[in-house]
């Protein structure tokens, strides 16, 4: 049986989530976005309707999959009739419970990635976790995410926010070093692209390896006349200067533990 879906948000994630549903699982009957740019860009690219109003939300919807900032979910749903309909919010950190109070079927699918609206991926290799209120909603979403991916994961609230932290770490924290790289490239005029090489070197070790087995640089061993230079080089950029101590400190301390 083929499902409609709605999607309430049309951001990265509401993009390629709609884009892997709508071939893969069933059809997104409507969009709903705040802001009619948004709204109209993912309608047409799913060949759907779209709405900016959430009194013009469809009601012939089987699954509403929530894709919003978690700070206005809350607001946002109290202006929804769900019918007690199956609710899915797509967040990492907001605790299932939340949707408790907007539909007696509700659960979660995230999928771990980071998403551009322009960058195509596979959702096939995506790692998708679920969570739901009872064994038929799960169903249901265990069913649905195996259309879209190939691993699927039953997870709690609780284990998939520090998941989330994790993923913080490891994408938004790195990619924040990547512009602080890019920006210090820039003033010496030397291009950010020499650092291709490394940057992907660095990805496939802590794939292949354990990540601390992999560090490497004058931190893991605290090499004072290096840090020291760098640091005094760093001087006319604070910020930089101030991240790089920190993080050379944190290396350091974390490779002496046991």
């Amino acid at each position: 049986m083929s499902l409609n879906f709605c999607f309430i948000g049309a951001g990265n994630l509401a993009t390629h989530l709609s884009t892997a549903l709508n071939e893969k699982a069933g059809k997104v009957i409507q969009v709903y976005s705040r802001t009619e740019e948004s709204a109209r860009t993912l309608a047409q690219k799913l060949n759907s309707p779209y709405t900016t109003s959430t009194k013009e939300i469809t009601d012939k919807a089987d699954i509403y999959f929530i894709a919003l900032k978690d700070a206005v979910v809350a607001d946002v749903l109290s202006e929804i009739d769900f019918q007690n309909k199956l609710v899915v919010h797509c967040s990492g950190s907001l605790h299932m419970a939340v949707l408790n109070d907007f539909s007696s079927n509700y659960g979660v699918l995230y999928p771990l990635q980071t998403f551009s609206r322009m960058r195509r991926v596979d959702f096939a290799q995506i790692p998708v976790f679920i969570e739901a209120n009872n064994s038929g909603n799960l169903k249901i979403l265990t069913t649905l995410a195996h259309k879209i991916s190939e691993s699927v994961t039953e997870m709690d609230s609780a284990r998939r926010k520090s998941l989330h932290i994790a993923a913080v770490f490891s994408n938004n924290f790195v990619n924040h070093f990547y512009t602080l790289a890019a920006d210090f490239l820039e003033a010496q005029n030397i291009p950010f692209e020499v650092l291709h090489p490394l940057i992907l070197e660095t990805a496939k070790k802590a794939q292949e390896m354990n990540p601390k087995d992999a560090q490497t640089g004058p931190a893991v061993r605290f090499d004072e006349t290096i840090i020291n230079d760098h640091l005094h080089v760093l001087e006319k950029y604070p910020e930089k200067q101030a991240l790089y101590n920190l993080i050379s400190r944190s290396i350091f301390e974390h490779h002496q533990k046991k």
